[in-house]
C-alpha cells in the first residue's frame, strides 16, 4: 500500500470553508477567543473529541457529531488561526497543541477518559495525546491519519511547494506544517500504551482515475512505510475507498469506529468483524 494514499495532500486540497457549525460558540481561553462545540449527555459513558485536519474547520464533523452525540458527550473545536477562532499566540508544535486541547477540555468540565478522534494532521496530535496521557484516554480512532515520519522537513520540501505553503496557508496552518516532522519525531519518542483501543481508517481509493499527490512532501521509502504499517500491532486497521476528508464522504464508517472504540473499553462490542 503507498504511504501517499492515506497521507494529507497538504498543498492541493481546496479552500475548506469557514463557515463553523451552527451550535458552536466563541469561548474565552486563556485570553483568546477559541470556537468551541460542546454536546453534552447527562449520563453517556463516553466523551468524545474530535481534532481537525490542516486547513480543515469543525464543520466537516457534521456527518458525523449527531450520530455520536446520541449516545455521548461531544466535544469539538477550531484551532487557533482556523475559523472564526483568534491567531495564535504560542507555538504551532504538537505538544503546544495537546496542551491546550487538554487545558480546553478541563476548562470545558469535560472529564477523562476520552475517546479521541483525529483527521489527517489532527491524527498525529490525537497519538501524542494519547502518549502523553494514557490514564486520560479511553480509545483513538485515526482518521485517514499523518503518522511520524510521513512528512519531510519543510527545509527538504521542493521550492515550489514552500512557495505555494506560504501563498496558500494563513500563518498559523503554515507553522502546523512546518513542525509535523518534528512533532511526529517527539512523538516516537513517547512510550505507547497497547491498552489503547485503537482503530486506524486508511483512504484507499480503487477508483482508475485516484491521483495520490504529495508535491514532494512525502517520505515513501520502505523504512518508512515498514514503520507506519506497524505501529499499533494490535489497532483495527480498515481499509475504506473514500476520499480523504472520510468523514464526509462516508461518514457511516467513522460512526462505526467511534463506537467500536468507545464498546471495546466497556466489553459491550466485539472486535469488529471490518478489521483487518
Amino acid at each position: 500500500m503507498p504511504l501517499n494514499r492515506f497521507t494529507l495532500p497538504l498543498l492541493a486540497m481546496a479552500l475548506a470553508s469557514t463557515q463553523a457549525h451552527s451550535e458552536a460558540l466563541l469561548q474565552d481561553f486563556a485570553g483568546h477567543k477559541i470556537e468551541v462545540l460542546k454536546i453534552a449527555k447527562p449520563g453517556a459513558p463516553a466523551t468524545v473529541v474530535f481534532e481537525n485536519g490542516s486547513r480543515i474547520t469543525l464543520d466537516k464533523w457534521d456527518k458525523v457529531i449527531p450520530e455520536i452525540a446520541k449516545e455521548a458527550n461531544v466535544f469539538a473545536y477550531n484551532r487557533p488561526g482556523y475559523g472564526k477562532s483568534d491567531k495564535p499566540a504560542t507555538p504551532r508544535d504538537g505538544k503546544t497543541v495537546v496542551e491546550e486541547l487538554r487545558k480546553l477540555l478541563q476548562q470545558q468540565g469535560l472529564q477523562p477518559p476520552y475517546t479521541l478522534v483525529g483527521h489527517s494532521l489532527g491524527g498525529l496530535y490525537m497519538q501524542m495525546y494519547a502518549r502523553a496521557y494514557p490514564q486520560e484516554v479511553q480509545g483513538v480512532v485515526l482518521v485517514d491519519s499523518i503518522y511520524p515520519g510521513i512528512i519531510k522537513k519543510p527545509e527538504d520540501f521542493p521550492l515550489m511547494t514552500r512557495m505555494a505553503k506560504y501563498v496558500f496557508l494563513n500563518s498559523a496552518m503554515e507553522a502546523e506544517v512546518d513542525q509535523i516532522n518534528s512533532t511526529g519525531q517527539a512523538m516516537l519518542a513517547m512510550p505507547w500504551s497497547d491498552d489503547i483501543p485503537v482503530v486506524r481508517l486508511f483512504n484507499v481509493p480503487k477508483s482508475a482515475g485516484a491521483v495520490a499527490v504529495d508535491l514532494g512532501t512525502v517520505n515513501d521509502d520502505e523504512q518508512t512505510r515498514t514503520m507506519v504499517k506497524n505501529m499499533y500491532p494490535k489497532a483495527c486497521k480498515v481499509i475504506v475507498d473514500s476520499d480523504h476528508q472520510m468523514q464526509q464522504a462516508n461518514p457511516e464508517v467513522v460512526v462505526t469506529a467511534i463506537r467500536d472504540v468507545i464498546g471495546a473499553r466497556d466489553g459491550k462490542r466485539q472486535p469488529a468483524s471490518h478489521c483487518s
